[in-house]
């Protein structure tokens, strides 16, 4: 693989893609004054800001010459505990998932992914308005979006991603 550049060589490109199109979603929800289109879009953003993890850590597997359709973060450091090495890169993910914007990111993605839990008062009046008024559902669905963080944030988390992904690549020497 000699004279390849790290892209083609560690699939550096998804990684790299995937925060493009975090950064595109971002720019939409930042052009739309319609609600449903700005959280779309924010929840897009964030399910390729996620894909940027995941992607990552599967660069970061290629990289170790650790093959795996799926790798995560633990599949890594158990291969390289095998081989009796470490992974700084690993290491520094782990902390931001327990503490940090990578953490808040995966918070979000989860946000996304499941419906936030209801509240018993909440369901109650829907309940008791579906039939009276059907704007209380709409309302009730817009305050229960009220958790999504707004393109602000999702390119502060965005950028600070970027940064530390591109902080891990220049320590990444060939071994």
């Amino acid at each position: 693989m000699a004279g390849k550049t790290r892209v083609a060589k560690y699939q550096a490109d998804r990684t790299n893609q995937k925060l493009y199109f975090c950064r595109l979603a971002c720019q939409a929800a930042a052009s739309t004054n319609d609600k449903q289109h700005y959280q779309a879009h924010c929840e897009t953003a964030i399910f390729h800001l996620y894909g940027t993890f995941l992607a990552f850590v599967q660069e970061l597997g290629y990289f170790y010459n650790i093959t795996l359709a799926a790798p995560t973060l633990s599949d890594i450091e158990a291969a390289l505990s095998e081989r009796t090495q470490v992974s700084p890169e690993v290491q520094r993910l782990q902390q931001l998932q327990q503490q940090g914007f990578l953490a808040n990111i995966e918070h979000a993605y989860q946000r996304c992914l499941y419906a936030v839990v209801s509240d018993p008062i909440i369901d109650e009046q829907v309940n008791r308005g579906a039939t009276e008024s059907p704007d209380l559902i709409v309302n009730v669905v817009t305050l229960s979006n009220q958790w999504l963080p707004d393109d602000a944030t999702i390119r502060e988390w965005r950028q600070q991603f970027l940064e530390l992904i591109e902080q891990l690549r220049a320590g990444m020497v060939e071994f």
